[in-house]
């Protein structure tokens, strides 16, 4: 991880001095002129500065109304003719088409259902598969998220391959001939780093192996462009910047060029060709939808698919300026009201390898975070001393960042007397 410090210029902590008004005074013209502020009233919120989105994404207003429908109506009164008239059977395949434009896909190659885990599962041993006999080796983030790790782990010991964990960075370095699949985070959990997908799936495409991405902490936070750079298959949760609740069933993308050779290693009889057929021979379903393994949760799925409709007249491109609009106003108030040497920052400052979170490193950033929280602002810790902050431009404004780094300064400036 690379460490930044912060400004050595003297901390106000929070004071009032005409820097912080200048600061404060900047938060009300950004958030004036923000083109998606109106988004925040989409949400249910309240005084609470939330920058946790990363971890889990506020409830959008939609979403109870429409639960309340799927619970009282469809299952109440519709029961089992809710999985023809009410379209629950297509659910997992239509919003899959509303994740799509998203993360840069076309309609017909995203499924949703199951966790992220069993998506990797799926995806990395059914790109092994595809790459086919002679091809021995799959490569792992090695800095990836754990459960990616044990997934690859496992999926290597169960088609008799070896893993080799690789940074990102070395993969070009490290393909060859022996390389069957590569999987990789297009964002760092932990320091928010953004990965060079586009090079990095050209890279795994030349050496004639098979690209698997985990979009956990991407979509819909930043451009992804699957269909645009040649992805061959990825995974990722909808709980975080999608905002659909938690444990939200996550999604499968299958390039079109490869859906009929994919072979998941779940075949179930929702992505049978057949699945009332009930027939003992297994024969998948044309396209995405052989990724489908059993029923689908239908309660998290229409949560979901009610979440998704936030989104509806916002470009992707409009989140991702307002990003990095947020995460560098926010690096500039953490160095004008942090003391001077308490943090350092791991997140890259160039905005091509920046996601949508700024990560801290601070001596006691457990304790830290605690106070955080108790003074109404909510980010994140991770062991051993990691403050992770995200922020979802959809409901995150100027002024929230500008009173965050205020706190943090407060708070560590009292920790330091």
């Amino acid at each position: 991880m690379s460490e930044t410090p912060v400004s050595e210029t003297p901390a106000s902590a929070g004071s009032e001095t005409p820097a912080c008004a200048a600061l404060t005074a900047r938060a009300r013209a950004l958030d004036a002129a923000d083109v998606l502020a109106g988004r925040r009233k989409e949400f249910v919120l309240d005084d609470t500065v939330y920058l946790d989105g990363n971890s889990l994404g506020a409830l959008p207003a939609a979403v109870p109304g429409r639960l309340d429908d799927v619970v009282r109506r469809e299952w109440g009164e519709l029961r089992i003719r809710s999985w023809d008239e009410s379209g629950w059977w297509t659910a997992p395949e239509r919003t899959g088409d509303l994740i799509a434009p998203l993360v840069g896909a076309a309609a017909g190659q995203i499924v949703v259902g199951d966790s992220t885990s069993v998506n990797i599962f799926k995806a990395l041993v059914g790109a092994v598969r595809l790459a086919g006999e002679g091809r021995d080796e799959i490569l792992v983030d090695a800095s990836t998220f754990p459960t990616d790790g044990y997934i690859a782990g496992s999926a290597a010991r169960l088609t008799g391959r070896t893993l080799r964990p690789v940074e990102p960075a070395d993969v070009p370095a490290a393909l060859s001939d022996r390389t069957a699949a590569v999987l990789l985070n297009q964002v760092d959990y932990r320091t928010g780093r953004l990965h060079d997908l586009p090079s990095l799936t050209a890279a795994v495409r030349a050496a004639g192996a098979v690209s698997v991405w985990d979009l956990c902490h991407s979509a819909g936070a930043l451009p992804v462009g699957l269909d645009a750079h040649g992805v061959d298959l990825a995974v990722g949760c909808t709980y975080k910047y999608l905002n659909g609740g938690p444990g939200s069933p996550a999604y499968l993308y299958v390039r079109h060029g490869l859906q009929d050779r994919f072979d998941s290693p779940l075949p179930g009889w929702n992505s049978h060709a057949e699945p009332f057929g009930m027939r003992p021979a297994y024969e998948p379903a044309a396209g995405a939808l052989r990724g489908r393994v059993g029923t689908p949760d239908i309660l998290s799925m229409l949560a979901l698919e009610a979440a998704l409709g936030v989104w509806e007249g916002v470009t992707v491109d409009a989140v991702r300026a307002k990003s990095l609009a947020l995460t560098d106003f926010f690096l500039e108030c953490v160095g004008a009201y942090v003391p001077a040497g308490r943090v350092d920052v791991l997140t890259p400052l160039a905005h091509a390898e920046r996601g949508s979170q700024v990560a801290l490193r601070c001596a006691d950033a457990g304790e830290v975070m605690r106070r955080l929280i108790a003074r109404g602002v909510v980010g994140d810790f991770r062991r051993p001393d990691v403050l992770r902050f995200g922020f979802t431009p959809l409901y995150v404004g100027f002024g929230d960042v500008e009173r965050a780094a205020a706190v943090l300064g407060k708070v560590l400036g009292e920790a330091s007397e």
